[in-house]
C-alpha cells in the first residue's frame, strides 16, 4: 500500500451522551488498505497533533476514527467542530514502555505479566499511563497494587 496520507475533513461526532467523540472515515477501508476491520493508523489532525490508533467498524456504516478528551483538549475543539485529518496506516509495532519498577511487579508475578501480554496495546498503554500519571510517589504504589488486583479480576483497562 502507499505511504501517502489519506487527507479529509470531518465533523466531531458525539458517541451517544457519553464523553466520547469520533469522526467518520469517508473512504473504503477495504479499497484503500485491503481490509474490512480495524485498520491500525497513525493520524495528524489539524496538521498539528498526532495520534496513533484504529479505524474501527462499530455497528455503523462507515469505519471510524476515535478522538480522546486528550486530543480534543490539545486542538481546543469538541463536539460539532471541524478537523482536518490526514492518516496513514501503521504497520510498526506497537509496544508500551514499561519503567522499571513496573517491570519489577511482573517479575515477581509471572501470572499477572502472561494475563498484561495478552492484553490489546490500548489497554497496556492506559494501564501504564495511569501509573505514571500519579503525581505523589504513594499514589503511584497503590495504583500498581490496584493495576495487580484489577488484572487478576480481569479486567482489560481502566
Amino acid at each position: 500500500m502507499s505511504s501517502t496520507p489519506i487527507k479529509f475533513s470531518a465533523t466531531i461526532k458525539q458517541n451517544g451522551n457519553i464523553n466520547a467523540a469520533f469522526v467518520e472515515f469517508p473512504f473504503s477501508t477495504e479499497e484503500l488498505f485491503g481490509k474490512k476491520g480495524q485498520v491500525k493508523i497513525k493520524a495528524l489532525f489539524d496538521d498539528k497533533i498526532e495520534y496513533r490508533g484504529s479505524l474501527a467498524k462499530m455497528k455503523s456504516d462507515c469505519h471510524i476514527l476515535g478522538l480522546t478528551q486528550e486530543v480534543r483538549k490539545q486542538l481546543g475543539k469538541t463536539f460539532g467542530d471541524e478537523i482536518s485529518v490526514s492518516l496513514i496506516e501503521d504497520k510498526e509495532e506497537r509496544i508500551v514502555q514499561i519503567s522499571d519498577d513496573i517491570a519489577e511487579i511482573f517479575s515477581k508475578n509471572t501470572k499477572v505479566k502472561t494475563l498484561f501480554e495478552k492484553m490489546s496495546y490500548t489497554h497496556k498503554k492506559e494501564y501504564i499511563r495511569w501509573i505514571e500519571e500519579a503525581k505523589k510517589p504513594e499514589t503511584r504504589e497503590n495504583r500498581k497494587i490496584k493495576m495487580i488486583q484489577m488484572i487478576l479480576d480481569g479486567k482489560k483497562g481502566i
